[in-house]
């Protein structure tokens, strides 16, 4: 038998290179997934054989290939890359996935020794054992290609579906950069609609500034967040950290309804019918994390108290301690939760009026701005009349790279004071950072206001650093230097006290 050296490298991670030899009677090695079936060929002709690894199989090949591939090849890098998911030269196998599901792949010990301290304990360590095959049960074998693929190749390619796996993968084997990695891929790629679930494997991982960076969309974007699909899936742990957590922005009956909808899921994980009564039971001592006596009275009356989750005694108690003057002592907790505090951020440093100045007539007032940290931008400052009080009418927007991301139309009433009127989207609206979005108001009321003077092409709010430029979309005058949308509200992280 002749094992012919590959051409190039393998241009696929997820399977290995054919090897074919130089005649047609000689035979080539080939990886074929493991599986409960046995693998057979299509060609009758082609002949077939087993060695003692399960992984592998001898199978009949044709063509030709360069034996001098190395030549072609002048850094190490390269003939390393060569050598990825190869049989060539191979001296182990993994077994990789569950049982029914599994891949065979072979590796290099000195290349895997090499970027791991876990494979140098496991193949040169006091304790290693000389195993040509082993199983690796806990791990998907895309994310274990992915962990070869940067020891062999230093390549990281992430994606959506498998960098959980990756980061455990990279976890398990103590690959610290590919871990780093599939962390900065997470920050960057967080929303509300997969922060809950991700905090939860943070948890798992021990990753604290991940943790960090979900609980600041959790916060800010609370009631998206709990509606999300990946909400249900979280584990009771993770849920009973969100249930007591102080500085949620939501209603306490979206927590409520979040903690049932999980409760549903968990009944039809543990295979019991998703009845009151049942959910009540799966939630157990976390019920009592919720604050439903800070509900609004309406609320509670008319949702809370009709579900069937609670008990009688439990329902008429919370009903005296919304009307009675002698309240019971209730098992909730009664105190509000405090939420997040808005930030301001102020881009003039004074402001004025002048007769027949800043009309509006429909047209739109805008300024470009950028952050240096994630924010969630919750609304905006404008100002109003000069010439007394007035009601206006007023449709803000926010975009990034012209897709609107929020639009509200909504009203406030000027006072006829230089003070600014602010004015909110329905749902706080994520910002990343080092990228320009466009905040723009389109006003209608009494045409004479105040508008800004003074401005900066950069302000600082706590730990955030805004920056400023015009808008090409700007038709009424706002700019950097003047005009209307003085303020920018948001949740944000907060300047850290300084050491002393």
């Amino acid at each position: 038998m002749q094992i012919l050296q590959p051409a190039s490298a393998p241009t696929s991670p997820l399977a290995s290179p054919n090897l074919t030899s130089t005649t047609s009677t000689t035979f080539s090695l080939n990886v074929a997934s493991c599986s409960s079936e046995a693998t057979t060929s299509n060609n009758s002709s082609t002949n077939t054989a087993s060695n003692s690894s399960p992984c592998l199989l001898l199978q009949h090949g044709e063509g030709t290939i360069d034996p001098n591939w190395q030549a072609t090849k002048p850094s190490v890098r390269e003939r390393n890359a060569a050598m990825f998911n190869n049989e060539l030269m191979a001296d182990v196998r993994f077994v990789v996935g569950n049982p029914g599901h599994t891949q065979c792949i072979p590796a290099h010990k000195y290349v895997l020794a090499t970027g791991s301290s876990v494979f140098y304990a496991m193949f040169y360590g006091g304790l290693a054992e000389d195993k040509e095959e082993i199983e690796v049960p806990d791990v998907e074998p895309s994310a274990f290609l992915t962990l070869l693929k940067y020891l062999y190749c230093d390549e990281i390619h992430l994606e959506a579906d498998t960098v959980l796996a990756t980061l455990y993968v990279a976890k398990k084997y103590i690959v610290p950069h590919l871990a780093r990695a599939c962390v900065n891929y997470l920050e960057t790629s967080l929303t509300a609609k997969n922060a809950c679930l991700l905090l939860s494997q943070s948890r798992l991982f021990e990753e604290p500034d991940l943790m960090q960076r979900c609980w600041e969309v959790i916060d800010a974007q609370a009631e998206m967040a709990l509606r999300s699909e990946g909400f249900v899936d979280i584990d009771m742990a993770t849920l009973e950290s969100v249930l007591s957590r102080e500085t949620l922005n939501c209603k306490e009956m979206h927590l409520f309804e979040a903690a049932l909808n999980w409760a549903g899921a968990e009944c039809l994980r543990k295979e019991i019918d998703p009845t009151p009564e049942n959910k009540r039971a799966v939630l157990n001592s976390a019920l009592f994390l919720i604050r439903l006596p800070t509900m609004s009275l309406e609320d509670f009356a008319n949702h809370a108290a009709q579900l069937g989750v609670l008990t009688p005694e439990e329902t008429i108690d919370i009903f005296l301690h919304f009307t009675a003057h002698s309240k019971p002592n209730l098992s909730f907790p009664t105190r509000t939760r405090a939420g997040l505090k808005p930030q301001v951020c102020h881009r003039f440093q004074s402001c004025a009026y002048r007769s027949n100045q800043w009309r509006y007539r429909g047209r739109c007032d805008s300024i470009q701005f950028s952050v240096d940290k994630r924010i969630f931008v919750v609304g905006f400052g404008l100002y109003g009349s000069s010439n007394g009080a007035a009601d206006y009418t007023v449709k803000i927007e926010l975009k990034r790279l012209g897709r609107v991301l929020a639009e509200h139309n909504t009203k406030f009433f000027s006072d006829g004071s230089s003070n600014t009127f602010h004015v909110y989207f329905e749902h706080p609206i994520q910002v990343e950072p080092e990228s320009y979005y466009t905040a723009s108001a389109i006003l209608d009321g009494v045409e004479l206001s105040y508008f800004g003077q003074e401005g900066m092409s950069e302000a600082a709010v706590g730990a955030v650093t805004f920056q400023f430029q015009c808008s090409s979309e700007s038709t009424n005058g706002t700019g950097v230097q003047g005009g209307q949308i003085p303020e920018l509200i948001f949740y944000g992280p907060t300047q850290p006290p300084e050491d002393h």
